[in-house]
């Protein structure tokens, strides 16, 4: 959960320090005091875009940080690892997202740099944020599909991530057999080009590196006389004279003659050292033995560098057309042959492919189908809490419908596919399309929920479904910003209550404007917004009980009398007595 969180220089807010619990927290305030900055920084907390207009007036930078706790949240412990984040002795670790005002922005995890969507990575496994614009989003078709698929879990998400696999392949397939059939004639002439560079490199028949080695053999050869003499010359110094000439008698003879006066000296200390000249007698007897060998070797031999120089010519003629030298040569014949296999346009090759796809499609109709059935059934289970959820909310004659249906293909669809006989569109997501329908009352038609509710109507739909899905988030951290604009009277206490009871099992977070919806919260900050010299700051503050019932009167009548503070008193009451009813039965429904 998030359990503090600071911003800093973020729109209207100078600096301001939110201490969060468990349970209902909501944030209120005057229009303008700058409510809407507390979710902008929960945002940026969560990697999303950095807007530069959000910074101060004034200030270089805006920042915003916040303290999660995450013990047993098994994403969240690997992402924090992985980034080498430092951890609290408490167990929390800090983030923190830093936005210049010249569009530069930083983030921050455990006192660790990290690309920003390390940070959208943590909060996606503890946090979720719902306002306005996430109620604009769940209108569209892809979106309420989304709805289904995070309602349903792993019933979706399995089938869904084996017909993607199998789907890529499938394009592939359906790409590679496009691709063959209308370019035979381009690729059989490229193929005939490859194959002539084949047949002209396996003639030759390169070695790796045999360039570099026969470079080095010609040198030798065609220089054999010059190699011959410092070989010689090199040995006579080691080995001595060949005739056994007494005034040459080389190293080796040197260091024997050494070696025998130090043996039959009486001096301890020079016959110490005689062990050091039997080594480097040792090794100079290997040289001069391999000199030896060397001179023997060095026969001059004018066939053999005619023969080499023959080798190196047609190695040229190689590395002249297909690389830079034998080794290139051969990675091009190597890149040639795997081309060659992917421009068979023979009619073979053609219905091979032509079955592999057919095979493909069967596959994908199958995971298809799959996924389908487990939409329609989740669209059901969805469709029935909504349902139940809008009746608590004011809205006890209104139904909601989801209805999944397989998108048909358009003539000339490249992705069409056949299941039960029909031609149907299939897309990343599956082959559905999902809609929210809404019967405002009996007998009314079901129509999309956009053109069904009124605007106050479409909030608490939109709640119910946020609702709904929070019980399936695996994060426990939720915000909705003024969710519940438009809305007011009776239906606002519930919204209030629902929430309240939201707050039971996960950390809620609310930005409302509604009193009703406040006198539910277990915290209630307010953002106040002061002037300075000519300069608005805004800060938030924690309301004591006393504090909480000016604040709810302000929110109730515009002022602070008698009459407010004596009605909103009542509210919290009504509202403290709603919660702690709600208690009882829920441990009683526990020990079921």
């Amino acid at each position: 959960m998030l359990a503090e969180m600071r911003i800093q220089g973020l729109g209207v807010i100078e600096d301001a320090l939110l201490e969060l619990h468990a349970g209902f927290t909501v944030v209120t305030g005057e229009t303008g005091a700058g409510k809407t900055m507390v979710v902008t920084g929960l945002h940026l907390l969560s990697g999303g875009r950095a807007e530069v207009s959000k910074v101060r007036t004034g200030m270089l930078k805006a920042f915003v940080e916040g303290r999660f706790t995450y013990s047993g949240v098994e994403g969240a412990e690997r992402i924090v690892a992985d980034s080498g984040a430092d951890v609290d002795e408490d167990g929390s670790v800090i983030a923190l997202r830093a936005v210049a005002v010249d569009g530069r922005s930083r983030a921050h995890l455990g006192g660790r740099s990290v690309p920003v969507g390390v940070l959208a990575e943590l909060s996606e496994q503890l946090i979720a944020v719902h306002g306005q614009n996430d109620q604009l989003r769940l209108l569209r078709p892809a979106e309420q599909r989304a709805v289904i698929d995070r309602f349903a879990g792993d019933s979706v998400a399995k089938p869904l991530q084996a017909y993607r696999e199998v789907r890529s392949e499938w394009l592939a397939v359906i790409a590679e057999l496009t691709e063959r059939s209308t370019r035979s004639r381009e690729m059989a002439q490229q193929a005939d080009l490859l194959k002539h560079g084949l047949t002209e490199i396996d003639a030759v028949a390169p070695e790796p590196g045999e360039d570099v080695e026969l470079t080095e053999q010609i040198k030798r050869l065609a220089a054999v006389d010059e190699l011959r003499a410092a070989a010689t010359e090199a040995h006579v110094a080691v080995s001595g004279s060949p005739d056994g000439d007494p005034d040459a008698p080389g190293a080796m003879g040197l260091v024997s003659e050494a070696l025998r006066r130090l043996s039959t000296a009486e001096d301890a200390v020079l016959r110490e050292l005689a062990p050091r000249l039997e080594e480097a007698s040792v090794l100079l007897s290997d040289v001069g033995a391999e000199l030896g060998n060397y001179v023997e070797t060095l026969d001059a031999d004018p066939a053999l560098l005619e023969k080499v120089l023959a080798r190196q010519a047609d190695l040229k003629r190689l590395t002249r057309k297909y690389a830079a030298d034998v080794d290139g040569v051969l990675a091009w014949a190597e890149d040639a042959r795997r081309r060659l296999e992917t421009m068979d346009t023979s009619e073979e090759a053609l219905a091979e492919l032509a079955l592999r796809r057919d095979q493909l499609a069967i596959q994908l109709a199958a995971h298809a189908a799959e996924v389908s059935a487990a939409r329609e059934t989740a669209a059901t289970e969805l469709a029935a809490e909504i349902t139940r959820e809008l009746s608590g909310l004011a809205m006890g004659q209104a139904a909601i419908e989801v209805t999944v249906e397989q998108r048909p293909a358009e003539h000339g669809d490249t992705h069409a596919l056949a299941i039960d006989g029909r031609a149907v569109h299939a897309g990343p997501d599956g082959v559905d399309d999902v809609e929210l329908l809404l019967r405002a009352h009996d007998g009314a038609p079901p129509l999309p929920v956009h053109k069904a509710a009124s605007g106050g109507e479409l909030s608490r739909v939109m709640l119910a479904i946020e609702v709904v899905l929070a019980h399936a988030d695996t994060v426990q951290t939720l915000v909705f910003d003024e969710v519940d604009a438009g809305v007011g009277g009776r239906a606002a206490v519930e919204i209030g209550r629902r929430l309240a009871r939201l707050a039971r099992t996960h950390q809620v977070l609310v930005v409302t404007h509604l009193p009703q919806v406040a006198a539910f919260a277990d915290q209630h900050l307010v953002v106040d917004k002061g002037h300075t010299g000519g300069v608005t700051r805004s800060g938030v503050k924690n309301l004591s009980q006393t504090e909480r019932v000016s604040e709810l009167a302000r929110m109730l009548a515009g002022m602070d009398n008698e009459t407010g503070r004596a009605h909103a008193e009542e509210l919290l009451a009504t509202a403290e007595k709603d919660k702690t009813e709600f208690e009882p039965k829920k441990k009683r429904a526990r020990k079921k």
